[in-house]
């Protein structure tokens, strides 16, 4: 799998979630360092019993209430969906005297069901997450429709990269720190690659498979 992402520059979030720690340092030991959780509490107990330079990321929807759990540790945070929510983190993660990595996450799906911003509500968070110092808004993430019609999904895919283009020029340009784009999971991956993405999150066809390798 690492070879067919690394002709795109992109990186690989092993989605963990529900794994036992023993399947994580497997992965681990095969040379993976970036893991993805969905729950607070089953992210927290791993990080106490995994390498320390795992770099966490969670990329479940997340709870004002639970963050200072994550704050001490997470690298990234995938689904940022309110100015509340990258307000609370940055109240936490000042608190431990850090910075994190954090990405705004875009509706792009036609499901009611998927969370996420609309570009106006978009443009909304970027304009008042100036005055944030210990967040970093390092970019964009989006789950496509769950449908077998590849060219939806692909323009969903293009939408988000056209969006992360549009951000980038009117509130980072020239910056350089506003470019990741974290869509793509087991069953469209590769589309996504091909439309830009730098994040894919890989469950089942990596935990699902005996070669880690």
């Amino acid at each position: 799998m690492l070879e067919q992402i690394q002709p795109f520059q992109a990186q690989l979030v092993a989605v963990s979630k529900t794994k036992p720690a023993e399947s994580i340092q497997a992965l681990y030991d095969a040379g993976q360092r970036i893991f993805g959780e969905n729950y607070v509490q089953e992210m927290v107990e791993k990080e106490g019993l995994l390498p320390k330079d795992i770099q966490w990321h969670f990329i479940g929807h997340l709870q004002s209430n639970k963050v200072k759990y994550i704050a001490p540790f997470v690298s990234m945070i995938h689904g940022i969906d309110s100015f509340k929510l990258l307000a609370e983190v940055n109240k936490q993660a000042a608190k431990h005297n850090r910075v994190i990595d954090c990405l705004l996450q875009v509706h792009i799906a036609t499901e009611e069901t998927k969370f996420g911003l609309n570009e106006e509500e978009l443009t909304a968070v970027l304009e008042q997450a100036a005055t944030l110092t210990n967040v970093r808004i390092a970019g964009l993430m989006g789950m496509a429709s769950n449908t077998d019609d590849l060219d939806q999904v692909r323009g969903e895919f293009r939408r988000m990269k056209e969006l992360l283009t549009a951000m980038e020029a009117k509130f980072f340009p020239g910056a350089g720190t506003f470019r990741e784009l974290s869509m793509g999971m087991s069953g469209d991956y590769t589309i996504a690659l091909e439309e830009g993405s730098t994040l894919v999150r890989i469950g089942s066809l990596l935990f699902g498979a005996r070669n880690y390798a």
